[in-house]
């Protein structure tokens, strides 16, 4: 049978580097939910049309429109033996569907593998990005600092944070992800999917917490 992974985690969290390092190691497709809208967007399929649509009124697109692109996704020959999504389901309405559609693929949601870092790392983690003015190139006051503060290293243009790396933008983000996803932590800790992992930890520490929790389900 197919095994179906959701990787859950705020913004900081480090899940979208873990989601491609597990993906490789599991040798299971990696679905983005952003990628799918993108993706069909950008070839203008008949999903990707109705979707834009929507996001071109600034209106949230309908959970059966997202399903469908879901759907078509995981019916590609790659996903035969799962997937690991990410961004999908946001609410428990959407994990409902999705249970109800990986039936049609004689699978369901093996697991839910949650990122847990507290607040103050995560508003630590993103308010300290610096880009330059010139080419983009990206700092982090703390992770990969510039050689003289305020200076890029490379061509030497002025450093400067862009208003969704500030503290206010930053910590509002974190707080909307965690009042709109506690519904969703919920709906699959009831489920007996829910597995929390410590994101407070190194790259290669919660990857591998992660694969030994998805090793044992």
């Amino acid at each position: 049978m197919p095994k179906y992974y959701v990787l859950l985690g705020s913004p900081g969290a480090g899940k979208g580097t873990q989601a491609q390092l597990i993906s490789k190691k599991l040798g299971l497709p990696h679905i983005s939910s952003g990628d799918i809208f993108r993706e069909n967007i950008k070839n203008q399929t008949e999903l990707g049309i109705k979707a834009k649509n929507y996001i071109d009124r600034g209106e949230l697109v309908p959970d059966d429109i997202t399903i469908s692109m879901i759907r078509d996704r995981i019916s590609h020959p790659d996903c035969s033996a799962g997937a690991l999504l990410d961004g999908f389901p946001r609410t428990p309405a959407q994990a409902e569907a999705l249970d109800e559609m990986l039936k049609e693929f004689n699978g369901k949601v093996d697991l839910v593998p949650y990122i847990e870092v507290p607040e103050e790392v995560l508003i630590s983690r993103l308010t300290g990005r610096w880009t330059c003015r010139a080419e983009g190139h990206v700092f982090h006051e703390k992770f990969n600092p510039p050689k003289v503060a305020g200076i890029c290293d490379y061509d030497g243009s002025e450093l400067y944070q862009r208003e969704d790396d500030k503290v206010e933008t930053v910590t509002n983000r974190i707080q909307v992800y965690t009042s709109q996803t506690m519904p969703l932590i919920n709906y699959y800790q009831n489920n007996n999917v829910l597995v929390r992992v410590d994101g407070t930890k190194s790259i290669e520490e919660v990857m591998v917490d992660l694969l030994v929790a998805l090793s044992k389900e």
